[in-house]
């Protein structure tokens, strides 16, 4: 049967470790395993803009061996309305694996509901749980192994209702971390994400908790994250978005509240003077750069660990 990653929660503890440690392999040789050699070609998908998922995932397919065949959705039949159902069934037959970074979680659904070849969210309106494996992987690697994520305080704070909020807390459970949201009133995570992460964390040793102070969030924190306050398709709303979000802003004052030696993270873009100050995002306990490495190596991992499932 075929393994599509399409939400954080597609991994079992287990086999997220199994990712993670693949990961952290990639990092020390680029080359350990090269799964599409011949070279096979691997769908790349792109409804949305696009850098260090374009490229991480195209290096990353190109080191394992093969092709990375981008398509912009523009220049796609799905464009002029073919079905996604119809694509899937096209793609399947050509390629080793189908890569989509679109709008709403149902997209992805319904390719990976018609595909016989692994099909992975690179980001969904819901979800981005390729970018969590990343963070996960570049905690782990600045920690001493993924052995170290297992009881973890991560904080994220910012906008709770995104897709980073979901990712982190289904993800973070997974590893078996405490997961913490700090989020400003109206911009709740989904409810039946945060029930599904308490179930999850029920069964690692991890917890949730969501709550409308950052200070709450970011105390005694071992990791704190945040993300940009206006996302894909939320412009019309930067003015009004600015001012909820800036007590939720990462800076100084964050890293005196958290943990000694507490590690930062941001999925990038960023907006210096927004979500994260320079001076934070910048300096000595920011691991942003190798975070941002690690989506090439947790990339690679997850799809050679799919495509020999």
């Amino acid at each position: 049967m075929v393994h599509h990653f399409l939400r954080d929660d597609d991994l079992s503890p287990a086999q997220q470790r199994e990712v993670l440690e693949l990961a952290l392999e990639f990092k020390r040789d680029r080359y350990v395993t090269q799964p599409f050699v011949g070279p096979q070609a691997v769908a790349l998908l792109f409804d949305k803009h696009s850098t260090r998922t374009r490229v991480s995932f195209s290096a990353g397919i190109a080191e394992m061996g093969g092709y990375p065949l981008v398509i912009d959705a523009g220049n796609s039949q799905m464009a002029r309305g073919e079905s996604i159902a119809d694509t899937a069934r096209v793609l399947e037959r050509m390629v080793s694996a189908i890569i989509w970074r679109t709008f709403g979680q149902e997209r992805v659904e319904e390719m990976a509901a018609h595909s016989a070849v692994p099909v992975i969210n690179a980001l969904t309106d819901e979800f981005h749980p390729c970018q969590i494996l990343a963070d996960l992987a570049a905690v782990a690697d600045a920690r001493g192994g993924v052995g170290a994520l297992a009881g973890l305080d991560l904080a994220y704070v910012g906008d709770g209702a995104n897709n980073m909020a979901h990712s982190y807390l289904l993800g973070g459970v997974t590893a078996g971390m405490h997961v913490r949201i700090g989020t400003p009133e109206g911009y709740l995570p989904d409810p039946a994400i945060v029930d599904r992460a308490e179930q999850i964390a029920s069964e690692t040793g991890g917890s949730v908790l969501v709550t409308h102070w950052h200070d709450d969030a970011v105390r005694g924190a071992d990791v704190i994250a945040t993300d940009t306050w206006v996302s894909m398709g939320d412009e019309g709303e930067k003015a009004d978005r600015a001012k909820v979000f800036e007590p939720f802003q990462v800076n100084a004052a964050s890293l005196e509240l958290a943990a000694p030696g507490a590690q930062v993270l941001h999925c990038l873009p960023a907006y210096r003077g927004k979500e994260i100050t320079a001076d934070v995002i910048d300096g000595d306990q920011s691991i942003v750069w190798l975070e941002a490495e690690y989506r090439l190596h947790a990339q690679k991992a997850l799809l050679a660990w799919l495509v020999r499932q």
